[in-house]
């Protein structure tokens, strides 16, 4: 069978389209020869086509919106609940579900996802943060240390205060991997300035292979304690079990792409 090609729909008239940029309306644009043409064949009510065309810019803005949320979270290995396997999380599957409508961080709950390593703690919330991201909510990443160096180089220059503003104003502040290396002053200043400013206000997202009372094991008792009480006053502890995934699938040859 031979496929006929659609002729291209005609362009835009150059006034329009120099209207449509003044007006910056860039998907609008682009999407107007075609639209226009449908409406023409299919003789659409004038205000059906104003809607699709309209319908068009939003849907662009609102994409390129969360690619740009995205690209400022600094989300770590784009992990999202497309690879998440539900079965074999030892997390209850009503708890997942729970997680991920997302509705906790509507009412700014904390959420701390504690066990071993290697048993799906980041994978998991980094599923909900690309959710959070696709639902048009922001979101901000940090490892203790990333946030530890932030804090600090805001310090340099006075600018702490503003930081820690500026990392408030995501809906969802994720702290990966607490307690894999010892935190000294400086790592609990800086969580302990993030948690409070967050503090009923946003949502605050940890992983770590202790659970939230043991910070004091890690870090300055005086600060753990304070940390620790504004974090888990409305938060969902969830806890994993088991042996490493990861190790599971090095050991059974799925980690790597076989040798020929």
């Amino acid at each position: 069978m031979v496929v006929t090609a659609q002729p291209a729909p005609p362009p835009l008239p150059d006034e329009l389209t120099a209207l449509l940029r003044r007006m910056r309306l860039p998907y609008l644009r682009n999407a107007a020869p075609e639209v226009l043409a449908t409406a023409r064949a299919q003789r659409w009510d004038p205000a059906e086509t104003l809607r699709v065309l309209l319908a068009e810019e939003v849907a662009g803005r609102d994409d390129a919106t969360r690619r740009q949320h995205r690209r400022a979270a600094g989300l770590p290995a784009g992990k999202t609940f497309q690879s998440w396997r539900e079965a074999d999380s030892s997390i209850p599957a009503p708890t997942q579900h729970a997680l991920a409508t997302l509705e906790w961080i509507g009412r700014a709950e904390n959420l701390a996802v504690t066990g071993p390593s290697g048993t799906g703690k980041t994978h998991l919330v980094e599923a909900l943060a690309h959710a959070a991201i696709d639902a048009g909510r922001r979101v901000a990443w940090f490892t203790l240390e990333s946030l530890t160096a932030a804090v600090g180089r805001a310090g340099a220059d006075g600018s702490v205060a503003r930081t820690i503003t500026k990392i408030t104003r995501a809906d969802l502040i994720v702290v990966d991997d607490i307690g894999m290396l010892p935190a000294g002053q400086a790592a609990a200043e800086a969580l302990y300035r993030v948690i409070d400013a967050a503090y009923e206000r946003r949502s605050v997202a940890v992983t770590s292979n202790l659970h939230p009372s043991g910070f004091d094991t890690i870090m300055p008792k005086t600060l753990a304690t304070a940390t620790v009480d504004r974090l888990l006053h409305h938060a969902h502890i969830v806890l994993t079990e088991g042996t490493s995934l990861r190790l599971a699938e090095a050991t059974a040859g799925k980690g790597v792409v076989p040798l020929t």
